[in-house]
């Protein structure tokens, strides 16, 4: 017999210092005064003591820290005061960085991240780490060592990955806004779960984390889940402020839709060669129908990339395992035991094995695909996609406990569309445009051309006024 449905979400919103507002509404509040970061502190510890017993969310907290913080003369940045979360793969002095493994005997970083000290110099307040799959490599983010993160929309259903736990956590209204990355869609799958805004901006936006500097082909990208599109923009805004790319044009201030009409593609199915379901295209669908209504072009264009590369980017995906295996106590911990790692790990490093000999060759299509995509996008100013293949799945469904082929096979139907952007280095944002009968939300993906995250944002400005996200409460 199958079980009945429980859509009733799980939130932390209440008539309390947070209360409903955003991250930017938060740090004006503080700024004038009107909230003290003591009282939004107190607040965001409450909401996590709350909820995450059942999802699951916070590897580790920093409670004490985030008071004694709050209790200090106020910080400089856009968002001084603003509770917020790091993913636990990314390094923050005091704090342990597990990396979402039990490969890995957790112990304090001895210094904070390079990219966290971008993200932390927006004057936030970090409460803790995030949860992840193991090594980021799942889009569910089920570490096969712990209980799985839980999506607040339905605590049956997988929140994504792999940035699952910072979703999760910002969907629920502990925070407003928490770091997530992206190496194969690990902002937008998330962002798409849990009913969130999640920019994957382009390559070198932003400070590389160590790990993506020795990547022949940099595939991963920092950014945020937020809970609107202002939230984003302003957190791209003040990161270059931080450090800003001289190869890339400024993104600046971006605060309400574009006034110029775009030309925008759609692409139905994923350059794997499945069918997207019915509820992600209707989302598509519908999305595309509203910029039409809005003066935008909008027709159907063909993916803009070679044939070969869902398996290319499946081959590296599998180097990556390999290298986290041989090298994993030099680049992530002494303590490192690659005879622990997840049967996803296990199952990656030994298809990459097999077929080594490609590498080379994948690693050349790889790096072209920067150049097929700028070419398949001329005349396009962004492309319209799903996010996933398929609505988010039950947890276990992506559950690194089965067998890896069919683990494998599944991950290829549901996860086409978000690797793309990540292999050529252009920007794409999720959207939640629409929702299941579940309860749950559909995401959609807007790509852009290389350096063009203006464009995305005021799009997303755009959509955000035409059809405003569902609110979990």
């Amino acid at each position: 017999m199958t079980a009945p449905e429980s859509p009733n979400p799980l939130h932390a919103f209440r008539d309390d210092a947070l209360g409903n507002h955003d991250a930017t509404a938060l740090a004006d509040l503080i700024r004038r005064g009107e909230l003290s970061v003591q009282e939004v502190t107190e607040a965001a510890i409450a909401r996590a003591q709350t909820v995450n017993p059942a999802l699951n969310a916070l590897v580790v907290d920093d409670f004490e820290r985030a008071r004694q913080r709050s209790q200090l003369p106020p910080s400089v940045g856009f968002f001084a005061g603003v509770p917020t979360l790091v993913k636990d793969n990314t390094d923050v002095t005091g704090l342990p960085t597990r990396h979402g493994s039990a490969a890995i005997r957790p112990a304090p970083a001895s210094r904070t991240g390079l990219f966290a000290r971008q993200y932390l110099a927006q004057g936030f307040i970090c409460l803790g780490k995030s949860s992840l799959p193991e090594f980021g490599f799942n889009a569910s983010t089920e570490p096969a060592h712990a209980d799985p993160t839980r999506n607040p929309w339905h605590l049956d259903y997988s929140t994504g990955g792999s940035s699952g736990g910072s979703a999760a956590l910002v969907a629920a209204g502990v925070v407003p806004l928490a770091h997530a990355n992206d190496g194969g869609g690990s902002i937008r799958i998330p962002a798409a779960c849990c009913g969130l805004v999640g920019l994957k901006p382009s390559r070198g936006r932003l400070v590389d984390g160590e790990a993506a500097r020795s990547l022949p082909v940099n595939i991963v990208s920092e950014g945020v889940v937020t809970r609107s599109v202002r939230d984003t923009a302003h957190f791209f805004r003040e990161a270059e402020s931080y450090y800003r790319n001289p190869k890339l044009p400024a993104i600046g201030d971006v605060s309400h839709p574009g006034r110029k009409r775009r030309h925008i593609g759609v692409v139905f199915d994923s350059p794997a060669g499945y069918a997207s379901d019915s509820e992600p295209r209707a989302a598509v669908e519908l999305t595309a129908q509203r910029l039409r209504e809005a003066g935008h072009q909008v027709t159907e264009m063909p993916v803009p990339v070679d044939p070969r590369f869902p398996d290319d980017f499946a081959a590296y995906w599998g180097m990556l395992a390999f290298a986290v295996k041989l090298t994993g106590r030099k680049i992530m911990s002494p303590s490192f035991d690659k005879q622990i790692t997840d049967d996803l790990t296990h199952g990656l490093d030994k298809m990459f094995r097999r077929q080594f000999y490609r590498l080379p060759g994948v690693i050349r299509r790889l790096r072209k695909t920067y150049h097929d995509y700028a070419a398949g996008m001329r005349g396009f100013d962004a492309v319209l996609t799903p996010v996933l293949g398929h609505t988010t799945p039950r947890l276990g469904h992506l559950s690194p406990a089965q067998s890896f082929d069919e683990l494998f096979e599944r991950l290829r139907q549901y996860v086409g569309f978000t690797p793309l952007a990540n292999a050529c280095g252009a920007p794409a944002i999720a959207l939640p445009m629409s929702v299941t009968p579940q309860g749950l939300p559909v995401g959609v993906q807007v790509m852009g051309n290389h350096g063009d995250e203006v464009t995305l944002l005021e799009l997303a400005f755009e959509l955000e006024q035409l059809a405003p996200w569902r609110r979990i409460h």
